[in-house]
């Protein structure tokens, strides 16, 4: 069974984490990763830099440009996990658009996330319907979960068909937003919780964009499996440095 669902399958709510891989130094990714496990968070969401992250605010962006001038790229994003099942065992999920897994070639990126250990992708520019037509089974052919996202402004309909496609978790983006644009959550966006928790999907939501803090984390697990922090955390790195992550996941937990 796939990392990813052993993990939906645990009675407790998940914390996951995003980060920009090769920020804030090109090395730091191993360390990061290993610290955020050894630290309580449950799963991982590592960040593939590219130049035009369309649904990314201005701090992941930031993060995203840095990387870049760092010297990241994918193939030594690969090179850096090459070894990281032999100190990481949480789900591990690359998340980034679409340009450079197609550069890379869609199934040498999927067989290279196999060999390492990658459990799932997260590609917000990539359709479902394209997916679901012509690379869903290259994902299954190497174990890999394709996780979709969701908005206030996804139709049911919709909401539907990716839930059929879907063999992991679903990505519900908070707002319409970018990430890092928001603090605190409305009646308006718990409402749209609610209403995504009593259509009783397969599988199970986890939450991103705003919840940065305790409290927001709290309100959006009240509806959902899991929620994701990105933009806190990688603001947090940029103002302490890599040394003290503990901390941060301590005040979240």
């Amino acid at each position: 069974m796939n990392r990813i669902n052993k993990k939906l399958q645990e009675g407790k709510k998940i914390l996951s984490i995003y980060f920009s891989a090769g920020y804030p130094s090109l090395n730091d990714t191993v360390q990061i990763i290993q610290d955020l496990e050894k630290n309580g968070v449950d799963m991982i969401e590592i960040g593939l830099p590219f130049s035009d992250p369309l649904a990314d605010g201005p701090t992941i962006q930031a993060s995203s440009t840095q990387a870049l001038h760092n010297g990241m790229t994918t193939q030594l994003l690969f090179d850096q996990l090459a070894t990281i099942r032999e100190t990481v065992s949480i789900p591990l999920v690359i998340m980034g658009y679409f340009n450079p897994i197609l550069q890379y070639g869609v199934e040498n990126f999927c067989k290279k996330c196999q060999e390492i250990g990658v459990d799932g992708l997260i590609i917000p520019d990539l359709p479902v319907d394209v997916y679901a037509d012509q690379y869903k089974a290259t994902f299954e052919k190497y174990g890999l979960i394709n996780v979709f996202l969701i908005t206030p402004q996804t139709s049911n309909e919709r909401i539907h068909f990716i839930d059929s496609v879907s063999n992991g978790f679903i990505y519900m983006v908070s707002s319409a937003s970018v990430t890092g644009s928001q603090s605190g959550f409305g009646s308006t966006q718990e409402d749209y919780f609610k209403r995504i928790a009593d259509m009783n999907l397969k599988n199970p939501q986890v939450i991103g964009f705003g919840i940065n803090n305790a409290e927001t984390f709290k309100q959006a697990t009240q509806f959902a499996k899991g929620a994701i922090i990105g933009s806190a955390f990688i603001t947090y790195l940029t103002e302490n440095g890599t040394g003290k992550i503990a901390e941060f996941v301590k005040v979240i937990r």
